[in-house]
């Protein structure tokens, strides 16, 4: 398994994981109203790094980097407990300066975990009752 960063020929690939995984994993989220355009707009003007594997691509990071923001990231279900989520995550600290943050919905409770077990911080609950998310930290 490898990371490199996306080209636009990934594209369609990455529009797909970013859906299926939304519409598996954001329960408390209207998964009707997710679309695969999504992907282009929650991601535009940011650095996308990938990890592939024999030419499939298994998952994506989308950071901002000038605010050393991990924006998204996200794993194709069928490749959870794979790494694939360290790998992105250890790639794209690599790429920016710390501290680094992230958001991570409250509701989140897996990703709140996996992050916290890679050393990250909670920092502060922020968000309007109906969409309440942590503000996590790496330094």
């Amino acid at each position: 398994m490898n990371t490199r960063v996306a080209k636009e020929f990934d594209y369609p690939a990455l529009r797909k994981i970013y859906l299926e995984s939304r519409r598996k994993n954001f329960y408390w989220a209207d998964t009707e109203a997710m679309t695969l355009d999504d992907f282009d707009k929650h991601t535009e003007g940011e650095y996308i790094i990938l990890a592939e594997e024999d030419n499939r691509i298994l998952g994506f990071a989308s950071l901002y980097l000038p605010d050393n923001f991990i924006h998204n990231l996200f794993v194709h279900p069928d490749f959870f407990g794979m790494s694939v989520g360290g790998l992105l995550l250890h790639a794209s600290i690599e790429k920016m300066n710390k501290p680094i943050r992230l958001k991570c919905i409250s509701e989140n409770h897996a990703a709140i975990k996996f992050y916290e077990h890679k050393g990250w911080k909670k920092i502060v609950e922020e968000g309007n009752p109906s969409e309440k998310y942590w503000v996590m930290e790496y330094k």
